[in-house]
């Protein structure tokens, strides 16, 4: 197999875990399956870089001196947001040459001006979705998944998610067994799949600034198997249905109904990934009632079924 030769792009303001996140994938897959990769860093001119935390990170090369790469990946922080004509350039020039494009987080950006995006599908930060899309209409972004693959392009969400994309494309390279031996060693104990959404449900809602409803939300995450209706929550909220509705979706951001979807479905992720309970065992405990209804769940949301999703998220057994 050949080697194939890993090149970080650094500059002033990159976030530093956006770097060594995957670098360190990278690096231990390649301790497991050695002459796999080849990993080289290069900043505009091969002088240090300070990274947003403060941590100064010293390239291997000058860009303009730094090998063609297999894999180019651009990662992502406060950089990014001030564009730098020489990186552009250097990006539009010798970015098709390499065989996979890969972004993290805001990286997704500096790749957009080269114009090395166009017409692909691709995510970033949720943060910066929006000027994504508004500044570079002919990019295609999803706000919604953690990592996305479009032909040679590969970007992904935030921060950590780069190590999920990292060792998906490890998994693509050297199979299922190394990837997954890899999160083990970095005590990632699963990776995501690419389509999971870059918000928990917790996340993704506002905390209510009402206490009653607060507590309404907190219930919800640790009774998912309890009646979460619109009804049910009110009363407990001492709310009519209409106006607990209402108070819920404007101090939250969404709707009950919505909220007690997210939350049934990640327990029900979680109890498929950390346990070895049976489907119909996890649709009762999430309050699905039933595997069937939890099926149309994980089809809906994550694209496959509960047992497929087993089967490819959680690690294989340790001897």
């Amino acid at each position: 197999m050949a080697q194939r030769t890993v090149l970080v792009v650094l500059f002033d303001g990159v976030q530093s875990i956006d770097v060594t996140g995957p670098v360190e994938v990278f690096a231990a897959a390649e301790t497991r399956s050695p002459g796999t990769y080849r990993i080289r860093t290069a900043s505009l001119d091969g002088a240090a870089v300070r990274t947003s935390s403060g941590l100064t990170l010293v390239p291997d090369h000058a860009l303009a001196e730094a090998p063609d790469p297999h894999t180019l990946l651009v990662p992502g922080g406060a950089g990014t947001r001030r564009s730098d004509p020489r990186l552009t350039a250097w990006l539009r020039a010798r970015g098709p040459r390499a065989a996979r494009l890969v972004s993290v987080c805001t990286g997704a950006i500096p790749l957009a001006e080269a114009g090395l995006l166009d017409g692909r599908r691709v995510t970033t930060h949720w943060a910066y979705c929006d000027r994504l899309a508004h500044d570079h209409p002919a990019v295609r972004v999803d706000p919604d998944p953690i990592y996305v693959r479009d032909g040679q392009v590969a970007t992904s969400a935030g921060v950590t998610a780069g190590i999920d994309l990292a060792l998906a494309l490890v998994e693509e390279d050297l199979g299922r067994d190394v990837a997954l031996t890899v999160a083990r060693h970095l005590v990632v104990f699963l990776r995501r799949p690419g389509n999971q959404a870059q918000f928990s449900a917790q996340l993704a809602a506002q905390t209510a600034r009402r206490e009653p409803l607060r507590e309404v939300q907190r219930w919800i995450t640790e009774h998912p198997a309890d009646d979460l209706s619109v009804e049910a929550l009110a009363a407990r909220a001492a709310l009519s249905p209409r106006h607990f509705a209402r108070a819920f979706r404007t101090e939250t951001g969404m709707t009950p109904g919505r909220y007690v979807d997210r939350v049934r479905l990640e327990h029900a992720r979680r109890l498929l990934e950390e346990t070895g309970d049976g489907v119909e065992e996890i649709s009762r405990a999430s309050g699905y009632g039933t595997p069937e209804a939890m099926r149309r769940a994980f089809v809906r949301a994550l694209g496959t079924p509960p047992a497929e999703y087993r089967r490819r998220f959680r690690p294989a057994p340790t001897a």
